[in-house]
Parts: structure tokens; sequence; C-alpha cells
């Protein structure tokens, strides 16, 4: 990672150099360049991007592998609180910094209701008079009702499908913690600084659920020469969470991951919810950028063979998911007792102690350890972020080739006569003439198939969400229809638990299922959907406009010829073809954000109760019963049938909810997202071929008319440009070695 980081600290060097002789071209008196404030917008947006693009690491596995006491070894340092609860967790992403702090980010107020309003939904002994009304934490009444009623909730209304259950969790959660964040949260996003000596106190939010539940995000920096300014790790939550929100957090993080390591814990090896949370990633389309690590734990092992016995099974069941995947093993606590030893307690230093005296286990851990450090420093320094440097790179040298070209040139004008400045003017003429044809040929073109992507896009979005038997919609309707809501597996307690508790029961129990098979089933399509589609839209466009290069570099040339007519130099590196913009960094410019996972999960809040408490009814129809002698059915059957009828209502509701939720979440990738992206493409590829040419032609026609017109002040002009001159070779010369250094590195 050095070897990156020291080239983008001269990179960085060289633009902000590259920036000052810039800022010489604007002092010339008389003269205000429009192409100069388009090369300083280009450095800034460089600049920028460099600091704002990040190498994500996302480290995930099921609860209890290990996951934070791995990262910590990783980063090098017992930063992140091992052991920590899964009710309530959240990301907690880990960077380079200069001081060690931890950075709190808030929900706002309105975040924290809207997570309560859903989570209300059919709750036993809550209901205002008004059924438009919502819940607000910050009203006493409110909060007062809501104790009442989770507290009249029986203990078997806590567990759901055998855990418990996460919508009582969650609103208990907040009404724990309100007292202590309500001076802290607002109507605005907050953030809260735990810095150097009071770091440790971000652990209060992260064991405690109570107070974890009102956090959007959490970033720890740290200073370590494990980190460098350009890579975030992430510690996620454990994949097997009870929570399906958790799973969808996850998944969005994923999303914008460059690499994700997956660990395995050796006491137990790779299990059911490992599987499952495998075979997400693989329908997300992202099973590439993944790599496996065994946590080994040396007290499960007796022997070197019983650990490779492990081994083997976990690679040949991972060989089903992924034939050609990467795993390595060893022991994380082992590397952070080394790491940590002097402040290690007296029970660890004998664990350590012990563990060191494990010949076999050892060397296999470190020699493993060693491969891992090897093959991460390859994937994250020379894969990937080589070819970022060298984009930049690219840009830069382009514009600082222009910047000399340019000096050249308004040397050369500078130092004509009359007549010779009027043939310069009307061979730019010429040229502008011809690119401005070319110019509105590839507008024209963009322009027409621009619609024409769109539309195909549009037909794309619908069918995949609405197309009757493959499409999202259907799947989703499909399931609701058919998950049995099993009123009859109730039995005798449903007459202890009464209606009200028992449609609770079965709501909660369908709802868990419902978010589960979203987070498991619908968000990895949908993500992997949205991913081909930007492939799609950036390959379309690139080959489209690919076909005008010819036309450009034949235009560009002839211009050249033109000039040096004239006497003026050559073009050069401005001729070389144009490197277009890769994917990633059109996304950036133009923040383009998905629609997160998350999102797909806010169904609920739109079910109308009213509409499913049934129970009235057939007390009505009880009392008919009697007053005309006929058979009344028992009170268990009386209220099965309530429950029955209760629960097809509310499957019905959700379904209506469900739909109406999923056209606004369509409508939205389609016109905030997939469309957005098309036009930031098409505008992003057009600049790069045609709009830096005709600003330059623009900038060199007005140095002429301004030298004709007798505007510029000649002398002070010509002493500026040859400090330029000297200053832009200077520039290109120190390009050039960052250039063969980035070959170096991705040669590895």
């Amino acid at each position: 990672m050095n070897t990156y980081q020291g080239l983008k600290k001269i990179f960085i060097e060289t633009l902000n150099d590259f920036t000052e002789v810039l800022s010489q071209g604007d002092s010339i008196p008389g003269l205000t360049d429009q192409l100069f404030k388009g090369w300083e917008a280009g450095c800034e947006s460089i600049r920028r991007q460099l600091s704002e693009e990040m190498l994500r690491v996302a480290v995930v596995g099921s609860i209890k592998s290990g996951k934070s006491t791995f990262v910590n070894a990783l980063i090098q340092g017992d930063y992140l609180k091992r052991g920590a609860g899964v009710v309530t967790s959240i990301v907690t992403k880990i960077r380079h910094g200069k001081s060690i702090q931890a950075t709190l980010f808030f929900k706002t107020w309105d975040d924290v209701n809207a997570d309560m309003n859903q989570a209300l939904t059919l709750l036993p002994g809550f209901s205002f008079e008004d059924v438009d009304a919502t819940f607000d934490i910050r009203r006493s009444g409110d909060r007062q009702m809501l104790e009442q009623a989770l507290a009249g909730l029986e203990p078997d209304q806590l567990v759901s499908n055998g855990a418990v259950d996460a919508n009582s969790v969650l609103l208990s959660s907040y009404l724990k913690g309100y007292e202590k964040v309500r001076e802290v949260l607002t109507t605005d996003n907050v953030t809260l600084v735990y810095k150097n000596s009071q770091f440790e106190r971000h652990w209060e939010f992260v064991a405690n659920d109570s107070l974890a539940v009102y956090l959007k995000d959490m970033r720890l920096e740290i200073v370590s020469d494990a980190l460098t300014d350009y890579f975030e790790i992430a510690d996620c939550q454990g994949s097997d969470s009870p929570n399906p929100r958790h799973l969808a957090m996850i998944q969005d993080y994923l999303n914008l991951t460059h690499l994700i390591i997956y660990v395995i814990s050796s006491r137990t090896g790779l299990r059911q919810a490992d599987i499952r949370f495998l075979s997400m990633i693989k329908q997300m389309g992202i099973m590439d950028n993944i790599l496996f690590v065994v946590n080994c734990d040396f007290n499960e092992h007796e022997s070197m063979v019983d650990l490779e016995r492990l081994i083997f099974k976990v690679k040949e069941d991972l060989g089903y998911i992924k034939p050609d995947h990467m795993l390595f093993y060893f022991s994380a606590l082992l590397n952070l007792f080394r790491i940590e030893k002097s402040k290690l307690s007296e029970k660890d230093a004998r664990r350590l102690a012990h563990w060191e005296m494990e010949a076999e286990l050892k060397a296999a851990s470190d020699s493993q350890s060693r491969e891992f450090e090897m093959f991460l420093n390859k994937r994250l320094n020379h894969e990937k972020y080589a070819l970022l440097l060298k984009n930049h790179l690219g840009r830069m040298q382009l514009m600082a080739s222009g910047v000399s070209h340019w000096v050249q040139v308004n040397q050369a004008v500078l130092s004509r006569d009359e007549g010779q400045i009027r043939d310069i003017a009307d061979k730019i003429g010429a040229y502008q003439s011809s690119l401005d044809r070319i110019k509105n040929m590839v507008q024209h073109t963009l322009d027409g198939s621009g619609n024409k992507l769109k539309a195909g896009l549009r037909a794309d979005v619908d069918r995949f969400f609405e197309k009757s038997t493959e499409g999202i919609s259907d799947t989703i309707v499909q399931f609701i229809r058919r998950y049995d809501l099993q009123v009859d597996a109730l039995g005798p307690e449903l007459e202890q638990l009464g209606f009200g508790n028992a449609m609770y029961k079965l709501f909660q129990e369908f709802k868990q299922a419902m978010d589960m098979f979203m987070a498991d089933t619908i968000n990895p399509r949908v993500l992997r959907f949205v991913r081909e589609k930007e492939n799609e839209i950036y390959k379309g466009l690139c080959d489209l406009v690919g076909s005008y290069e010819v036309m450009i570099e034949d235009s560009l040339a002839e211009f050249d010829r033109s000039l040096a007519q004239a006497g003026i130099a050559p073009m050069g590196r401005m001729m070389q073809k144009s490197e277009l913009p890769n994917l990633e960094t059109i996304k950036s410019i133009a923040g383009m954000e998905l629609p997160t996972a998350v999102a797909a999960l806010r169904y609920s809040a739109k079910i109308k109760t009213e509409a499913i408490m049934r129970l009235g009814l057939y007390n009505a129809v009880k009392v008919l019963k009697r007053l005309l002698k006929k058979e009344v059915r028992s009170e268990l059957e009386r209220q099965k049938n309530a429950l029955k009828d209760g629960g097809l209502r509310m499957k019905r509701e959700t379904e209506k909810s469900m739909r109406s939720h999923l056209k606004d979440f369509q409508e939205n990738i389609k016109f905030q997202y997939v469309f957005k992206l098309s036009d930031a493409v098409a505008q992003a590829l057009k600049n790069t071929l045609i709009d830096r040419f005709q600003t330059y032609a623009d900038s060199l026609m007005r140095m002429v008319e301004d030298v004709r017109t007798r505007k510029l002040d000649r002398n002070r002009a010509v002493e500026i440009l040859a400090e330029m001159r000297r200053k832009s070779t200077d520039i290109e010369e120190r390009i050039q070695k960052i250039g063969e250094g980035i070959g170096l590195l991705e040669s590895g």
C-alpha cells in the first residue's frame, strides 16, 4: 500500500503545482480565458475524487465467527468492541486518520418515528382515536401509551419464529434510550465525535441496543500503518442476524464494496446461515469480489490433522457455491494477542504463551497470515487503484499538454505581425466550423440514441417489476398469497392470548417471513438487475460515440497541419486518443446513489389496521344466532374463524400496500437512477470527445483577437508565458515519471 500512497502523494503535489501554473495564465493582463476555468475545474474534480475515492472492504460472516477480532488484527489494535450485540447492530467503518476518533451519525427524529410507526402495525393495546394519526416519540403521551402496550404483551408474543421479535425489541430500545439521546437528536442530521482518550465511549453505543438503535452510521478513524487514506474496512453485523433490516443494511454496503472478506469460524465450519448468505451474494452478482478466511480457534483443534480435516470440509462446501474460491486459514486472535502483548490480561497472556508452543498450528497460521497479507496488498494496491490513479494521470497529462501547447501557440502569436495573425485566425475559424459539425452530429446522435435507450430501459424496468410470471411484483404477491398463517397451530393458547394479541403474533411472524424473503430473494435480484443496466448503459453509449473518434482525430490532424503551416508547434499529446471516463468516476461526479435495499422493507407502514380487526363482526353474528336460536360455535372456533378472516384481510392489505410501495420503488429506480445515469454517461462522453477541443479553439481565437485589437499587454504576457512554459515542461516530466511508477505498480 505504501507504493501507491507514495505515488498518490507525488501526484497531488504535482497537481497543486499545475494549479499554480493555471493561476499564472489567469493573471495575464487583459486576458480572461474560459479555457483556464475549465482546466481549473478539471483539477478540482481530480482533487475531489482523489479525496473521496475509497477502496471499501467489507468483513462479513455469521455471528461469533470472529469478525471484530479479525478486523482488529488487520488494523493492528483492539479498536472494535468484540462480542457486541446483534439486535440493533450497524455497519462500523474504519479509516485512517491523523488522530484516533469515533464519529457517530445519528438518525433524525423523522427517521426514528418512521421506524417506530412501521413496527407499531397491529401492536395490541396501541391505537389512536384518529386512524390517520402517527406516533411521535417526542410526545410524552405517545411514549406512555406505547410503554403500556409493550408491558401488556405476553412472553410468547416477544418471540417470533424461534427468535426475539425484532419489532418489539426495536420499540422497547427506542423507549429505553430516549432520555439519553433526546438532547442530541434534531430534525437534521447530527454527528457526535469522541476523540483520543474519549474514543472508547463509542463502545457504549455498540454494546447497548437502546443507544445503537438511534445511530444511522458509525465511522472510526485510527492511526495505523495498516491503513491508508484511500482504504476503508467495514465490520458488518452477523449475516445470520434475525433482523432482516440488518441484512438489507449489509446488502447496501456490499453493493459499494470492492472486496468482501467472508470470515468462517473453525469452531463451526460452514453453516446453513453461511450458505444462505453466500447464495444471496451470488445472486447479487458480486461473488467475484469475495475471498474467504477460516478464523482458527486453537482451543478447538487437538492437532494440525484435525484442523486440516475442517479446512478440507469447508473448501468442499464452498466449491458448490464458488468453485474457484480463494481461502486462507489462520488465528486472528493469535495475531491480535501478539500485537497487544503488553496490554494482555494475565489470563490472555497464558493463552498466548500456550498457543506459541503449538508448533504445527502456529507455523501454519503464520504462513497463511503472510500469504493473506501479500494477496490483500496485491489486490488492493495493484489491481484496483493503480488503474484509478492511471485514469486521473491521463486526464492531468492531457490538461498539462493543453497548457503547454496553449503557451507555445500564444508565444508564437505574440511574435507575429498583423497579416500572419489574420492567417492564423482564418485557420482556427475553419477548424471551428469542422469541429462544430462533428459536435452537432455527436449531440444529435446522443440525443436520439439516449431517447431510444431510455425507452428500452423503461421497458426493461417495467418488465422486471411487472411481468406476470417473472416480475418482482408477481413473485412477492405469490409469496403473500401462499404464506400459511398457521392459525390452527396456536391451539389452546389462542383463548389465553385473545384476538388482538393473537393477530399481532400472526402478523409479526408473517412480517418477519416477508421481510426475510425480501432481503434474501428480492433485494439481491434488484441489485443485480440495476448493476446489469449500469453496464448496459455504459457499454452502449461508449460503443456509440466510439465511431466518432476517427472523425475527431482526422479533424484534429488537419488543424495541426494548418497550425504547422503557420509556424506553430503541433498539439502533441492532445492528439492522442481520448481516454473515456470509467463508470464509477461518472457516477461519483454526477452524485448517483442507488435507492437503498432497506427502503424495500418499508411497505408495512401503509397497511390499514382498521381493515383487519374483524372480531367485532363475529361477536355480532354470535348474538344474532342466539336470538334466532341457531347453533353457536365454540369460543375457540369463533376466534379461529375471526383470526383466519382477519389474517386473509391482513394479507390482502399487505399485498395492496406492497404493490403501491413497489410501484414507488420502481419509478424511483427508473427516473431517479437509471435515466439520470444514462444522461450523466452521455454528457461525460460528449465532454471527453468534443468540448475540451471546442473550448481550446475558442481560446486561441480569443487570444488572436485580443492581440489584433491590442487589448493585451504584450510585454507582460510574454514574461508570464515564458515562466509558464518552464513550469509546464517540468510538470510534464514529473507526470511521465509518475506514469512509469504506476507501470511498475501494475506489473507487481
